[in-house]
């Protein structure tokens, strides 16, 4: 994942033309010269003395500079040789224009992919494509383009992997006027791909959004961390389709990914470019609340509110106060008061009261204003009213206007007022802003502690997945499974084994209840087919008869050699009004395993009611996963029947962890999982196991929690405490340390004057990407959010790793005690052990005591060159 050299793609200062004098070569270099490009645009072909009116240059060595991109166009296997000879020369940008030929076989596109990184590697040079059919800066009047380009410049980037796709957008913003800041086809990507645009575009202050158009993603981790670093600083929007043929459970898992990620999807091509314009144009909701609607058509408020349905199942009610004040405006005072009728006269008048009731409503997260075109004629003045209070309102305030909206839609667009032309196109938009509003927060949450200290039976659990792999078994048994669920501290019913059917009749006894008997084989796939699951047996006679007729059938099926593993007998478990659950693990193709929640029982898969999450998991993310089914609410519940919440996301957690341990758990699925207030049980489960010798900081494409660097210090006094790396958990007690400490070594810590953290601040800090940045506390004993933070020290590395910049802050309490050299130690350590090339970081000039740890671990130290009252220090570690 890198950055270098990338500004030679899109800021470049001379472009060269590598082609064989064509029609691909003159559209292209009518495009380069269509707008004033501030620097050099220089033809090269061999044979060819002028194109399009250009001197054209017949080698590199005629060219009157150095160029910084080199667009080719010539057929893909003598792209390697100009690579070569560009990097000899000093270009370090090369656009591939020409796919490789679709007569290729795949072993020969692959050759010529790598070709092209082996010439590309020795020199850094950038390569976009090959097929890269657009790079396009209009700000710098940069159009590297194979198709006609008509483009102002604008304030969000597209990126593409389709050039259908980054044709569409030009000619749609062609035909709406609309501007872009960058349009980026990656083309094949066999270097530049999506993650590497995505880190571009995060530092760019020209593109204030990013749009992405997708298919498929290819190296997870790195895709996963740039576009979670991307959606932190700016909004992003993603059109994904559905393929055909594809998995059900495969657009399940890119849903989870972009929700992980923090972006805005949208489900077709009108929508990815609107939704540019309503997420600048509009406030976002301060909170998850109603939608008011307000017009002068009951038919259109209709449509609306059904629009709504669609898209936010939540509750669409106003105060009880706003609906008697509203009552007196409505044409019909019986009717409803959400969306509301103002009759088809409504004038300014009724609008502004109206607007001036729900913008003081604080159950109202947004409103949408109606007018029907032909209702009367004072659209004007109804559009100036709704322009005054869309800028006063701290919410969003959207227009339907219908088509001929006039002089009154001249007006919203110079105000920056989102109109529609219909109520349901206005709804899907603030549907959107709701969506955006909810992945923020998701994204700069501070989730709460997990509710006990929660430690696997690690090395039980490797024993148990051993002994099944080892054997050739792709699928535990009952006795397995259930020990598998232990050690990680999951509730389920006690299962025994029994080896026979006379020790099947002992454990029966023993249990002394009626009791669960199952078959336990490889050779059935479904117990049905030797009828393997018998319940509520009483007594051990009861049972050997069973066990007895159960193995009579097996042999009868399978064979008198058929493998069996024994009996797995488990008492009777009674529901007493239980919810039935399922939780568990999944595959998730290239982005590994998903944990995913449901409505469980036997009718699982025809009530399709369940949501998934890529773990590594906290609460609060299990609980969002939750929140999006409509079982949800029934958990919620009130009085006595309801689940409990905590122990459902913990389990949730506990699935997330044991993927993260063991590769080998292939899929694991719970159903049922009985829920009540008291607790969760497993009440039926079952786990596929495969080899994976990988560990999952390699596969996963969300680097898990590296649980390795905790250990226990301890301090000069004496004092007893855990050193680990940051857990979002951390929070508040980062902000309590804050809190604690006087405010002159608070400013020097962050150059501000700070009492508190701010929300997105604390998140920022505790909620980190351990692929990219790493951050070290020291606590007292306890668990993560409640035991006392006595230190941190943390790293943010460059996507190259070249560079990464620190920052530490200690307790008061702990002045003194040697811990900030002793956390500055480990965190160049692991700097060293991550590749990182050097540390670095700026200090107020009067923080002695942090320069003589710097000093002391041999940084070098001199005078910031932009501000004489700050020392910039850093420390080579190559």
């Amino acid at each position: 994942m890198t950055v270098r050299n990338l500004e030679a793609l899109f800021q470049p200062r001379s472009v060269v033309l590598i082609g064989e004098g064509g029609d691909l070569d003159r559209r292209i270099l009518r495009n380069l010269l269509s707008e004033p490009f501030q620097g050099p645009v220089m033809p090269l072909m061999q044979g060819v003395s002028s194109l399009a009116a250009v001197p054209v240059y017949s080698s590199l060595e005629q060219l009157p500079a150095i160029p910084d991109l080199a667009v080719i166009t010539q057929p893909v296997g003598h792209v390697p040789d100009w690579i070569r000879r560009l990097g000899e020369l000093g270009t370090r940008g090369v656009m591939v224009a020409r796919s490789v030929s679709p007569d290729c076989s795949y072993e020969r596109s692959k050759e010529l992919e790598q070709a092209l990184l082996e010439a590309a590697r020795p020199y850094m040079i950038r390569v976009v494509g090959p097929g890269s059919s657009c790079l396009s800066v209009p700000h710098l009047g940069l159009h590297a383009s194979t198709m006609p380009v008509t483009l102002e410049p604008g304030r969000a980037a597209l990126v593409t992997k389709s050039s259908a796709m980054a044709g569409a957008a030009l000619q749609w913003c062609a035909e709406h006027g609309a501007g872009l800041s960058h349009v980026i086809h990656i083309g094949g990507a066999v270097d530049v791909d999506l993650g590497d645009s995505f880190d571009y575009l995060a530092t760019d202050h020209r593109a204030r959004a990013v749009i992405v158009y997708l298919e498929r993603v290819r190296r997870t981790r790195k895709f996963m961390s740039a576009l979670r670093r991307l959606a932190r600083m700016k909004p992003v929007i993603v059109l994904k389709p559905v393929e055909v043929g594809a998995d059900e459970i495969d657009d399940f898992v890119y849903d989870a990914a972009f929700r992980r990620a923090g972006v805005v999807r949208v489900d077709d091509l009108e929508e990815l470019f609107s939704a540019v314009e309503i997420l600048e144009t509009s406030r976002p909701p301060g909170r998850d609340g109603t939608l008011g609607i307000i017009g002068n058509s009951r038919s259109l408020g209709l449509l609306a509110g059904n629009a709504l349905r669609r898209y936010d199942n939540s509750p669409q009610r106003i105060s009880a106060e706003s609906s008697d004040k509203l009552a007196g405006l409505a044409r019909d005072p019986e009717a409803s008061d959400n969306p509301l009728d103002l009759g088809g006269d409504a004038g300014a008048s009724e609008y502004d009261k109206a607007l001036d009731i729900l913008g003081g409503d604080r159950q109202v997260s947004g409103i949408l204003a109606i007018k029907s075109p032909g209702a009367s004629d004072d659209g004007q003045e109804v559009a100036e009213v709704i322009v005054k209070h869309a800028k006063r309102l701290r919410k969003p305030l959207l227009a339907a206007w219908g088509n001929s909206a006039g002089e009154s839609g001249k007006s919203f667009l110079e105000d920056k007022v989102p109109a529609f032309e219909y109520p349901e196109e206005a709804v899907r938009a603030f549907s959107r802003l709701l969506q955006y509003r909810r992945s923020q927060t998701l994204l700069m949450q501070t989730p709460p502690s997990v509710p006990e200290d929660f430690t696997p039976d690690y090395e039980q659990a490797r024993l148990i997945l051993s002994a099944a792999l080892t054997a050739g078994r792709d699928q535990l048994n009952e006795y397995q499974t259930q020990r598998l669920l232990s050690a990680y501290g999951i509730p389920s019913v006690e299962t025994r084994r029994a080896s026979d059917p006379e020790q099947a009749a002992e454990v029966a006894e023993e249990f002394d209840q009626p009791v669960v008997l199952k078959l336990m084989s490889p050779e059935v796939e479904l117990k049905s087919q030797v009828g393997g699951v018998v319940l509520d047996l009483e007594g051990g006679a009861a049972v050997y008869a069973q066990a007895q007729a159960m193995l009579e059938r097996l042999h009868k099926v399978s064979g008198d050699d058929a493998a069996f593993d024994g009996f797995a007998v488990q008492p009777m478990s009674r529901r007493d009004g239980a919810f039935e659950l399922t939780v568990g693990v999944r595959p998730g193709g290239q982005f590994g395993p998903v944990i995913y929640f449901g409505h469980g029982g036997t009718e699982t898969e025809a009530i399709a009611d369940w949501a998934c999450g890529m773990p590594p998991l906290n609460m609060h993310l299990a609980r969002e996963i939750m929140q999006r089914t409509r079982i949800y609410s029934m958990l919620k519940g009130s009085g006595l029947r309801g689940g409990d919440l905590d122990a459902i996301a913990l389990t949730m957690i506990k699935l997330a962890q044991m993927v993260i341990d063991f590769g080998s758990v292939k899929s694991l699925d719970i159903n049922p999982l009985w829920s009540t207030r008291q607790g969760v049980l497993a009440i039926d489960a079952g786990v596929e196991v495969r080899p994976h010798p990988g560990e999952a900081a390699d596969y996963l494409p969300i680097r898990p929690y590296p649980q390795h660097l905790t250990e226990q210090i301890e301090l000069r006094d004496g004092r007893q405490c855990q050193l680990r790396a940051v857990l979002p958990e951390d929070g508040p007690q980062l902000n309590a340390m804050v809190e604690r400490t006087p405010p002159e070594q608070v400013r020097m810590r962050f150059f501000q004057a700070l009492k508190t953290l701010p929300q997105e601040m604390s998140a920022r800090l505790t909620q980190i990407d351990y692929d990219r940045e790493m951050a070290l506390v020291v606590t007292e004993p306890g668990v993560a959010g409640r035991a006392k933070m006595l230190g941190i020290v943390r790293i943010s590395a460059d996507p190259d790793l070249e560079g990464a910049e620190y920052d530490i802050m200690l307790d008061p309490g702990v002045a003194g005690l040697g811990l900030g050299k002793m956390l500055m130690r480990r965190i160049i350590k692991y700097a060293r052990e991550r590749g990182v090339g050097e540390i670095y970081g700026e200090v107020l000039r009067e923080n002695e005591a942090m320069l003589r740890i710097n000093q002391a671990l041999g940084f070098v130290v001199e005078v910031s060159e932009d501000d004489p009252s700050l020392m910039h220090v850093r420390l080579p570690l190559s």
